[in-house]
């Protein structure tokens, strides 16, 4: 298959797919940092259109809280890169589309936009269920570290996939 992507990505997006696929579930996702590099990826792959129900570029500030619904609150108090940030963006996903699980991404991809706090090569992730309990928070942060722009993405694109997977016990009680 013809790709400008990188190989593990796409072999990460197809796992994605296929486990999905088979689990009988829709997803979305809702990106800052990655820009839509995990959409891309996903679309990549035929047939993902069965399973992949949206993705959302919400770059910056403005349109999380236009489009996903992030608190102006939750912003300020915690910042865009954030456990609190991801998880409202992965709930505001799920809420506006029909997907049955949705994750979110931001992070600070660099070169510049660093704190000592969140230095460049943060990046946060929240993943949210349809039907789950809201106040079970599925969150994780990584600290990359500087290892480029495009480093940073395309760990941070791998870890959204990854998180994408169903468990082993969605997977036995696929359709």
């Amino acid at each position: 298959m013809l790709t400008i992507l990188p190989a593990e990505l796409v072999a990460a997006a197809q796992k994605a797919v296929d486990t999905n696929l088979a689990a009988g579930r829709t997803i979305c996702v809702a990106e800052s940092c990655t820009g839509g590099l995990v959409a891309a990826a996903i679309t990549e792959i035929p047939g993902s259109s069965a399973m992949f129900e949206r993705g959302y570029i919400t770059y910056s500030n403005d349109a999380k809280v236009d489009t996903l619904n992030v608190s102006p609150d939750v912003l300020d108090t915690f910042g865009a890169v954030s456990i609190a940030t991801a998880w409202s963006m992965a709930q505001g996903a799920l809420e506006a589309s029909g997907a049955d699980i949705a994750v979110a991404i931001t992070g600070v991809a660099g070169p510049d936009g660093g704190t000592e706090k969140k230095p460049v090569g943060t990046v946060v992730f929240a993943r949210a269920e349809r039907g789950a309990d809201p106040q079970h928070v599925v969150a994780d942060r990584k600290q990359f570290g500087d290892i480029g722009r495009g480093g940073i993405r395309l760990q941070a694109a791998l870890c959204a996939l990854e998180l994408l997977l169903p468990s082993a016990t969605e997977r036995d009680e696929a359709p």
